[in-house]
């Protein structure tokens, strides 16, 4: 069997879309429809699929960073709430004329699509969700450092702890270990150098994304309250839309009991487990997560 060249995603045009708060950067892998277009979580951006995007085809592959993070205008905004990641993905949509899509979520953009296809379920054809959460449902484990930034009264202590380089790595490097890789070895390849890193100290393309990194946790505790909403109105039990829950099984934060638990929430779902991946299992098991979406669409 031929050996799968992870470094070199497929061709792609790259395009910035206008928004109101400043323009997105995206991916554009053409192919056939319906579209897989996929959202990165915090912190991190659109390179956590470029293992991914080639194992796609035929399928065309879109993706893109949230406004403040990765190749995308930074921001100024305090609070980064889901009614903004909802326009920021409905912008690209419409800039590329796209009807019915597959979305997937990771991490914190899980939420972000489960919300835009409760709104707009008849242009989503299945629903993909990789290592995420939604609500306190399952009691989902955030990492410490994602607990104290979200934190209102140990915002002093954060935004010093963050202001110190050697204090935001090693913040970095024991929430990497948590979630399932070694951080030690900090392969310059890996997922964490590629496109966790540079969120938080930037690199020769882009400044970092830390703006958007506190307006995104500023508003976790509220953003949990109503996803609990949503969930005891019953909207998810009765979702018609597909939902495919593929994790790694490396990551204890985010983890496969959560999967269950919140496959549970759905009435159209199935669970599939990628052992040995961490966190990110469209990187470690990109081969596991491609035979599972493209599944899914035929």
């Amino acid at each position: 069997m031929p050996m799968t060249d992870k470094s070199s995603p497929a061709p792609a045009r790259s395009l910035r879309v206008a928004t109101p708060g400043g323009a997105l950067y995206l991916t554009d892998h053409q192919g056939a429809g319906p579209a897989v277009v996929m959202m990165h979580g915090f912190p991190d951006d659109c390179r956590i699929y470029d293992h991914l995007v080639p194992l796609l085809k035929p399928y065309r592959a879109i993706t893109f960073d949230w406004l403040g993070y990765g190749h995308s205008d930074r921001t100024d905004a305090t609070f980064i709430t889901r009614a903004d990641h909802e326009a920021e993905l409905g912008a690209v949509l419409d800039a590329l004329a796209v009807d019915r899509v597959v979305l997937v979520g990771h991490d914190a953009s899980g939420p972000d699509v489960v919300d835009y296809t409760l709104r707009h379920p008849r242009r989503v054809a299945r629903l993909v969700l990789l290592n995420t959460y939604y609500g306190h449902a399952g009691s989902p484990r955030f990492p410490e450092m994602i607990r104290l930034l979200a934190e209102k009264d140990l915002e002093p202590l954060a935004d010093a702890m963050l202001a110190d380089q050697q204090q935001r790595l090693w913040l970095l490097l024991h929430t990497a270990r948590r979630f399932g890789f070694n951080a030690e070895s900090l392969d310059p390849d890996g997922v964490g150098a590629t496109s966790v890193i540079p969120q938080f100290f930037g690199d020769i393309n882009q400044s970092d994304a830390l703006t958007a990194i506190r307006a995104w946790t500023r508003t976790l505790p509220a953003a949990l309250a109503e996803q609990d909403a949503t969930i005891a109105s019953g909207a998810l039990a009765a979702l018609d839309v597909p939902v495919t829950l593929i994790f790694g099984a490396g990551d204890e934060y985010l983890s496969a009991v959560l999967a269950g638990r919140l496959s549970s929430l759905f009435s159209n779902s199935s669970v599939h487990l990628a052992d040995g991946s961490s966190h990110w299992p469209q990187w470690d098991q990109p081969e596991v997560v491609a035979r599972l979406i493209k599944q899914g669409i035929s």
